[in-house]
This record gives C-alpha cells, sequence and structure tokens, in this order.
C-alpha cells in the first residue's frame, strides 16, 4: 500500500471543495457587543447563531480561523447518545432532574443537528443513514446488548446484527457482530462550521479571526477582552474552546485531558472496491478501547481514523498503524493511495459528560463531549445561548457545575501514549 501524505499531510480532507470565506475579520480598534463568543469552532457558533436570532449583538473570536480546530478537523460522525456511561450510570451521576433533561437530548442530538441542517438550507453533504458500532468481541457483544436494551427503553431504537448481517451491511468480517443505531449520520464537518459562521453573520453578528483573546478583565458590569490591535467591550463572555482550551480561565485547562484523533482519507476509488464497503451507507466505528472509526465519501472516498499522536511541531503522527488497522477491517482498500492526513483535538472529562461552567458572573463555558462532538457541541452551544439570554433552569438541559481539575493532571497527561499502547494490547487479546 502507498503512503503519500507529502503534499497533504495535516490539511484536512474536508478543505477540499469547502470556501474558507466567511466575510471575517481581523480584530482592530474597540468594540462594543452584549456576547463576546471566544472560539469559532461547533459550540461557539453555535451559541451565536441562537444569540443573534434571538437579537442579541454578538462577537466571535479566535486565535485562527473558523472551523481550524476540531470542528474542521474531526471524523464528522453525527453519533447521538452519551458515551461511555450507561443509564443508571448517567441516573447517578447527573441526578434525576437532568437525567431526565440531558439523556433524552442526547438521544435525539443527530435528529436536532439534521433538522438544523435543513431549517438552514445548509450544504454540507449531510445523510442520517444510521451508526454501526462492531463488537469486536464475545464480551463486547454481551455488554452491548445489556446497553441496548437499556437505551432502547428510552427510545433510542437499537438495533443488534449479527456477524452476517454485519458483513452484508458493512463489508468487514473482522467484527462478531454488531449494534445499529439508525438516528446516526454523516456530515461534512468543515462545511458546516464555515456555513454556520455565514448564518451568524447573515443575523448581525459579527466573525474575528486571527484574533486571539489575550486577556480578560472585569471593569464595572463589563468583560474587556484584548487581542494584539484591539479589545471588546461585552456585558457576557461565553468560552467554547474544547480542546484549545488555554490559561485564560484558571484552572480550566487542568479540567480536561486532550487526546489526538486523527484520520486519512483515500484518493477515490474503482466502484468494484468502494461498492464493497458501507454499501447502505452506514458509518461504523467499533467497540475497542481504542476505536477506529470510517464512513465513505459520496466521491468514492474512503475516511478512516483513530487515536494518534503529535510531534512536537504539532504535526499529528500515527498513520501508519492507522493503515494497517484499516486493512485488517478492510482488506479491499489494499493498494489504495491515502492521500490525506490529518489530525485535530478532542477533550475526555473525567465523568466523561459535557460540562457547562460560570466561574465568574457574566463568564460561561462549554467543552467536553468525549468522542460525540459533532453533535453534542451543537446542544452546548444552544445551552450556553440559553443561559446568556435568561432563560429558566429547565430549558437548559446540561447542569452548571464548577471546574475541577482532574486528579495529577501532569501525570495522566504524560501517560496517555503509555496508557494507549496498554489499552491497544488488551483490544489485541481481546479480539483474537
Amino acid at each position: 500500500m502507498t503512503m503519500s501524505f507529502d503534499t497533504h499531510i495535516n490539511r484536512p480532507f474536508w478543505a477540499l471543495g469547502a470556501d474558507p470565506d466567511v466575510g471575517a475579520d481581523t480584530l482592530a480598534g474597540a468594540l462594543e457587543v452584549d456576547v463576546a463568543v471566544i472560539g469559532a469552532g461547533f459550540t461557539g457558533l453555535r451559541a451565536a447563531h441562537e444569540l443573534a436570532r434571538a437579537g442579541t449583538s454578538v462577537a466571535v473570536l479566535d486565535a485562527g480561523t473558523v472551523a481550524g480546530g476540531a470542528s474542521g478537523r474531526n471524523g464528522g460522525q453525527v453519533n447521538p447518545m452519551l458515551p461511555f456511561n450507561t443509564p443508571d450510570q448517567l441516573r447517578t451521576l447527573l441526578g434525576a432532574a437532568y437525567f431526565d433533561t440531558l439523556v433524552p437530548t442526547a438521544l435525539n442530538s443527530a435528529d436536532a443537528l439534521f433538522d438544523y441542517i435543513r431549517t438552514h438550507q445548509i450544504d454540507c453533504d449531510a445523510r442520517q443513514n444510521g451508526w454501526l458500532r462492531a463488537c469486536h468481541s464475545a464480551g463486547a457483544l454481551r455488554n452491548a446488548t445489556a446497553n441496548a436494551e437499556a437505551w432502547n427503553q428510552m427510545g433510542a431504537g437499537m438495533e443488534i446484527v449479527s456477524r452476517d448481517d454485519i458483513f452484508q451491511i458493512s463489508g468487514t468480517r473482522a467484527y462478531h457482530s454488531g449494534i445499529v443505531t439508525p438516528r446516526g449520520g454523516a456530515v461534512q464537518p468543515m462545511k458546516l462550521a464555515l456555513a454556520m459562521a455565514r448564518a451568524v453573520r447573515a443575523q448581525g453578528g459579527r466573525i474575528y479571526e486571527h484574533s486571539a483573546v489575550q486577556s480578560m478583565d472585569r471593569q464595572g458590569d463589563r468583560w474587556i477582552l484584548r487581542g494584539a490591535q484591539g479589545q471588546v467591550s461585552a456585558a457576557q463572555v461565553i468560552v467554547a474552546t474544547n480542546g484549545y482550551t488555554g490559561d485564560l480561565i484558571p484552572k480550566l485547562s487542568k479540567s480536561i485531558i486532550v487526546a489526538t484523533p486523527i484520520q486519512m482519507a483515500t484518493d477515490p476509488l474503482p466502484e468494484e472496491v468502494i461498492g464493497q464497503i458501507l454499501p447502505q451507507g452506514h458509518t461504523i466505528s467499533d467497540s475497542r478501547r481504542v476505536i477506529m472509526y470510517a464512513r465513505r465519501e459520496p466521491d468514492n472516498r474512503m475516511v478512516y481514523g483513530s487515536h494518534g499522536s503529535l510531534t512536537a511541531a504539532n504535526v499529528p503522527g500515527g498513520f501508519k498503524a492507522l493503515q494497517r488497522d484499516a486493512l485488517r477491517v478492510f482488506p479491499q482498500l489494499k493498494g489504495a493511495r491515502w492521500t490525506y492526513g490529518w489530525g485535530g483535538r478532542a477533550v475526555i472529562t473525567d465523568d466523561h459528560l459535557p460540562h457547562l461552567h460560570q466561574p465568574k458572573p457574566g463568564v460561561l463555558v462549554g467543552l467536553g463531549y468525549n468522542g460525540r462532538g459533532v453533535a453534542m457541541s451543537q446542544v452546548m452551544g444552544q445551552a450556553l445561548a440559553a443561559k446568556a439570554l435568561g432563560r429558566p433552569e429547565a430549558d437548559i438541559p446540561v447542569p452548571v457545575t464548577q471546574i475541577k481539575p482532574i486528579f495529577a493532571h501532569a501525570i495522566q497527561t504524560r501517560g496517555v501514549g503509555t496508557a494507549v499502547w496498554f489499552l491497544r494490547l488488551m483490544d489485541y487479546l481481546e479480539s483474537r
């Protein structure tokens, strides 16, 4: 198999055909708005869109470009539900009131995103053909079956599929069986984020790229955000930086673990090859601790992803291992030419729940999607906007919690690579 990332290393495949011009400016001089949003990814843009539609003056500021972070560098899978925790565990973690609001909201998050895309006529290659989660072992199937039964009691509509059935809908014999969630689907994430930015602008909101916020201070009843060439005065501030969080909010970066998902994409494949893979248009991921996820594109390319790493120069790595895994799952790809390789930053929280914080009066923070960022970032963006607008607590499905640094954060962060190696070993032993 050829490895050819000479031209497109660290450039997302999603940039192909995506128009980056959203009418953004660079912050210069002084500006006054009702709400300043830090971060031009899914969370910040959805919050800004909701605020602008409500008649609130809003400015979005980003150190880079719209969708330059994880929102333009993810796998584009729209998977509903909160990961890792079972319904019983979520009830314990959330308490009865928020269990009854956040869990149904998460279950409906994919439907809600596709409705949003249709309502605003967003061209982002959206399709809702279902999500297949493949089970890598008999034990994984037992756990998946029990979880599916529990989630189905809440209306998830999950379907268990056998080894033969999984081959028919996926084209792989690498797994024992699987679970199909019909509500799942896919989007072209960079196109979606760029369209959201244009929607913010159409409602009167402002977008500022290459406009890092260097400091944030309270003056009277307003916040002053200062950049290299300008400043913004705002009654409220929303921080939506997720995996790109720095030290602007004390302790925030210590409350999350940042992971590095990577993806790669092929050249367009012959119909006799691509036609065997995911023929019904499902997205796929698996039940391993170090998961894989994949999808086929309308132009007959394959996109394949898993956990990777970042070099000191901030270049993603791990593509050779990713290639080997792609062949393990889809041997039909032997000889395919992988021409794009890229990565981003995902956030893991200690309880595997999204976190909404209000560290100071007039400051809101939303982050932490644990692998469900495409759908759950939209939920968080709406929640942040509702909170900023003073909506009743019953209208906000995400609980407001305190920022709590993760125990031994530095040690856990340094140990991510070793932990991933050990988890891969456990996956391998279980899969034999």
